[in-house]
């Protein structure tokens, strides 16, 4: 009989750190076989076993620890690694190759230290207790938590990425946020003057006050507030200062290495632990790896390298070919508070002779800088901020030397007719898709190639898009393109919590019935919670199909700010307040309580292109004052925050006019009335014409009537905007109730097809058969569906109900309007200014022209 040997592990390997790169070397060298040559031990000081840094904040959006977390609770002990959490290394005993722990000595062949970094607090005088905060792991972030419960304002110190991040935490808390930077702009490190300009500005929109070069001298009681945040004298020798109720820093990293200095190994000038190319330290059996190590004199703080330092360092240690460490991209693509960020290599221009082109856009805050190389040949740099559909192309530009086009501002300009397009045939084999994980397109096209079709597979086979996350779009477009080359049927799942599109979860909605996202994703999905992609499309599946009110528990998760509030955000962070005024028509009395509840509140009014008066700059407390008012006066909510029916536009027709030949407002009410708050993939335009002269636009309007002698002339798929349509003559000659019939037909089998905010002009050209198509499924009802159709719509039609009357009758509902948990006062750092009889927001640019004692107007 054959005896079965046991490997003899001849060495003991430590790991000091549980941290996201500790623990992907720990993933490699079990995936390498390394436990046949070493006993592994892993020594976390954290209680929680290795997590997300990278998606931290939603920590305070629902998510806990286990669903952080990087590994199953069962992964090192299924694979023999010893895991020891919570217990701290208190020094490296390089004479006897020990390390020094709360629970003994641990002897080691080999050491690996992933100690990572550690906020930087400056020492500031008064800093303690909840004004010396910090904002990095689990524990921190409840003790946010708990120092918010209790808070009205509070304030990060550092404007860089983390601290955009802690900015968003304390707002998703309910705060009053603001960011204190010493350097004049924001991410400083990133982004050029013009970009921190920019982020700024969108910034500041969102309600989060901004401070710049500004240096904390030293944090006191406070008068209003529990502190106050004395600032070292201005330029005119006036002290400033901030109040608030906590104060979170997030000043910058700094390497976690005293173990490392402690054992006398050599550290870099500005910290670090000291390695070389194969990641070993002054002493030959220790490695260092992430952000506590120094190459070069440089630590590099993000995800990516420290992945690709965990990843060749395991192949090292198991006698695999391996890559020397020769630095890493830092280009990156984030969100902060909600604002598309982007930073690719030369970011700054610094290198000799580099050439820029800049795009910038002052009136939406938007800004996108391209830098090329001195003889114009190659992106070497950018900068984006406000829209990132720009960053994969740059980077695969800057990454790998492609071609430029005749025209290289082209790349950064609004997208238009003549903007060159990078497509995934494009690419080279050695693309880099996945940063994180060094996955080239060549890796991708393999796994194609050896029949893996499914993307989630993808990701488990590569871990590409499981790291930062950034590459995601791009790693779907290039599977995709692959799979199609070779003949294989696209997944168009909606994402990779839902195998199914748009159309087919509308179906599933529908036939089974669903009432909440919850229910669907557990019947349907394939996770606990869901994405940025999903939530929003899935809410709007749910009203379109029930009508619920957006106000109702099972659709409030899943919308944005504006759905949320049941208003849309304006740039100063007020909101505007858009009542309907259905086909334009409005009487003397109801135009006097608009003029008086805009007067009573101080709000700015616009007679907007849809036949609507907007009323502007109200605060988010005031948002059920003003409405009860409006909705007492018989006005309801306009739906100008979602995804619905907007306006139906209309001339004055028949009644007044000598050219009109049918009652066109007559019509637009009654097209109004029957489809206000059709929730939809996209916003809906209509409009009505009297006749032929065409004075409502009607041709360029998802759906456009245009009255004949004879009836309606029906038009579908226009629309204005970046890239105006004009609508399809569908039927002709439709007497009232047909007309109604047709549209009811064609927007529910929009809404029941249609992808995620797709216009109706965008489905249309879509579609296979285009226009004649659409006929024989509307006019012919070739499908058989046009009973179906029109029940449907019937269904949503009869439970209509006005979102905002019914938020203020629900006193839980209106909780949420408040901009400060604990207190019903408005916002103190919102100004406006006088201009032609009205106010406006104070630009950026005029804060230093309010008097500190001015109150807000």
């Amino acid at each position: 009989m054959n005896a079965i040997v046991t490997p003899i592990k001849s060495e003991t390997l430590v790991v000091i750190g549980n941290g996201m790169v500790g623990h992907h070397c720990v993933e490699q060298l079990v995936e390498r076989g390394a436990l046949g040559q070493y006993q592994i031990h892993v020594y976390g000081e954290e209680r929680q076993r290795a997590y997300d840094r990278v998606h931290l904040s939603e920590y305070f959006g629902g998510r806990d620890a286990d669903s952080l977390a990087l590994c199953d609770a069962g992964y090192y002990s299924e694979h023999g690694v010893n895991l020891h959490l919570g217990v701290q290394v208190l020094e490296i005993d390089r004479e006897r190759k020990e390390v020094v722990t709360t629970e003994g000595r641990q002897a080691y062949d080999k050491l690996i230290l992933a100690t990572g970094s550690y906020p930087f607090v400056p020492p500031i005088p008064g800093a303690e207790g909840h004004s010396r905060l910090v904002y990095r792991t689990l524990d921190d972030l409840d003790a946010i938590r708990a120092a918010a419960s209790h808070a009205k304002r509070g304030v990060v110190v550092g404007g860089g990425l983390l601290g955009l991040e802690a900015a968003n935490a304390l707002k998703s808390l309910g705060l009053e946020a603001h960011v204190v930077e010493f350097a004049p702009r924001l991410m400083p490190v990133q982004l050029d003057d013009e970009g921190g300009k920019a982020l700024k500005a969108r910034i500041e929109a969102l309600g989060v006050g901004v401070h710049l070069s500004r240096a904390t001298q030293e944090i006191i009681v406070g008068e209003e507030y529990a502190y106050r945040m004395n600032f070292q004298d201005g330029a005119d020798g006036r002290c400033e200062y901030l109040e608030t109720d906590l104060i979170v820093f997030s000043a910058g990293i700094r390497p976690q290495d005293a173990l490392g200095r402690s054992a006398e190994l050599e550290i870099a000038p500005r910290g670090g632990i000291v390695i070389d190319a194969d990641y070993r330290t002054s002493d030959p059996s220790i490695f260092a790896i992430g952000e506590c190590a120094s190459w070069n004199g440089m630590i590099f703080g993000l995800v990516a390298p420290g992945y690709t330092m965990a990843r060749n360092l395991a192949a090292l240690l198991c006698g695999q070919p391996h890559q020397p460490f020769s630095g890493a991209d830092m280009s990156t693509k984030l969100k902060l508070l909600g604002v598309d960020v982007g930073s690719i290599g030369d970011a700054h221009a610094a290198t000799p002779g580099a050439k820029s082109y800049r795009f910038i856009d002052e009136a939406n805050a938007s800004y996108r800088r391209l830098v090329l190389s001195e003889d114009g040949k190659r992106v070497i740099g950018a900068v984006l901020i406000g829209d990132n559909s720009y960053y994969d192309t740059l980077l695969q530009y800057a990454q790998n030397g492609i071609k430029l086009p005749t025209d290289p501002s082209s790349l950064i300009l609004p997208a238009g007719e003549g903007a060159p397009a990078l497509g995934a045939d494009a690419l080279p084999d050695t693309a880099t898709i996945c940063s994180c994980h060094n996955v080239t397109k060549g890796a991708v096209c393999c796994q194609v190639d050896a029949g893996l079709t499914d993307l989630g597979e993808l990701k488990a086979a590569t871990k590409a898009g499981t790291g930062c996350g950034g590459c995601s779009a791009l790693l779907k477009q290039v599977f995709e393109h692959e799979l199609a080359a070779r003949g294989v049927e696209v997944d168009k799942s909606l994402c990779e919590h839902f195998a199914h599109t748009r159309q087919e979860l509308y179906g599933i909605v529908r036939v089974e019935g669903i009432l909440s996202f919850q229910e669907l994703l557990a019947k349907h999905g394939r996770s606990h919670t869901g994405c940025d992609i999903c939530k929003p499309a899935v809410g709007s599946i749910l009203a379109s199909c029930w009508n619920q009110p957006i106000t109702d528990p099972a659709l409030i998760p899943l919308q944005d700010t504006n759905d949320t509030f049941m208003a849309n955000m304006q740039k100063n962070g007020t909101y505007s307040i858009v009542p309907r005024i259905a086909g334009g028509e409005i009487t003397p009395d109801k135009l006097i309580a608009l003029g008086a509840v805009a007067k009573k509140y101080d709000l700015y009014t616009k007679i907007t292109g849809g036949q609507r008066i907007d009323l502007f700059g109200a605060q988010l407390h005031e948002l059920p004052d003003i409405w009860g008012e409006l909705i007492e006066a018989g006005f309801e909510t306009g739906h100008a925050y979602g995804k619905s029916l907007r306006t139906v536009k209309s001339c004055v027709g028949s009644t007044w006019c000598r050219y009109g030949v049918q009652d066109s407002v007559g019509m637009a009410l009654h097209l109004e009335n029957r489809y206000k708050g059709l929730r939809s993939p996209h916003k809906i335009k209509f409009a009505v014409s009297g006749c032929t002269r065409e004075c409502a636009e009607a041709q360029s309007k998802d759906v456009g009537v245009i009255a004949t002698d004879k009836g309606w002339n029906l038009y579908v798929a226009g629309n204005g905007g970046m890239r105006p349509r004009h609508a399809e003559l569908f039927a002709t000659d439709l007497d009232d109730e047909t007309l109604v019939r047709y549209i009811d037909r064609f927007l529910m089998f929009y809404i029941r097809t249609a992808d995620k905010l797709q216009r109706t002009s965008v489905w249309r050209e879509s579609l296979e058969g285009g226009l004649d198509y659409l006929k024989e499924v509307i006019i012919d009802d070739s499908l058989g569906l046009a009973a179906e159709l029109e029940a449907q719509m019937q269904l949503v039609v009869d439970r209509y109900e006005c979102e905002w009357a019914n938020a203020i009758k629900d006193p839980e509902k209106l909780k949420r309007f408040r901009t400060f948990v604990n207190d019903q006062r408005g916002d103190p750092d919102i100004h406006f200014v006088k201009e032609r009889g009205q106010r406006r927001p104070v630009h950026a640019s005029e804060l230093h022209l309010i008097p500190v004692t001015e109150e807000v107007l």
